[in-house]
């Protein structure tokens, strides 16, 4: 007297269909220019950079939820996600500092060195070229 269970399968090639359809509508999404124009009141790379990055999280979550078989699995998953996702918000907050701050230079000995070689050179002469300016 056993139930059987009634199981929902997924046919796999709709959701590669699928997948193939967010695909061409990044690539498409690529292609459109939409630096000076705004939409929304949005400007046009914010709202290029959303859509592109909603298209990505849909073909991630078609991904997770049908072909890592997450959608069949019961409430643990979320047990088991809990320790990374606040090891992913805890990493974010470390970090936010040393992105915030903005304490790294960005000198160059080399570009100091070729400014210095060019202004010490005169325009005429053998030794106009700065990169070889200190060979012999």
């Amino acid at each position: 007297m056993s139930e059987q269970q009634s199981h929902s399968y997924v046919k796999y090639s709709t959701i590669f269909f699928a997948l193939c359809i967010c695909t061409v509508l990044s690539i498409l999404f690529d292609f459109i220019d939409l630096r000076e124009k705004n939409f929304l009141g949005l400007n046009g790379v914010v709202l290029l950079s959303l859509v592109v990055l909603s298209i990505a999280c849909a073909k991630a979550l078609f991904v997770m939820i049908y072909f890592m078989h997450l959608k069949f699995e019961g409430r643990w998953k979320y047990v088991l996600l809990s320790p990374t996702i606040i090891l992913a918000m805890g990493l974010t907050i470390a970090m936010t500092p040393d992105i915030g701050i903005h304490y790294y230079v960005d000198e160059s000995p080399q570009v100091d060195y070729l400014k210095q070689a060019q202004q010490a050179t005169p325009e005429s002469g053998p030794a106009n070229n700065a990169e070889k300016s200190h060979v012999e």
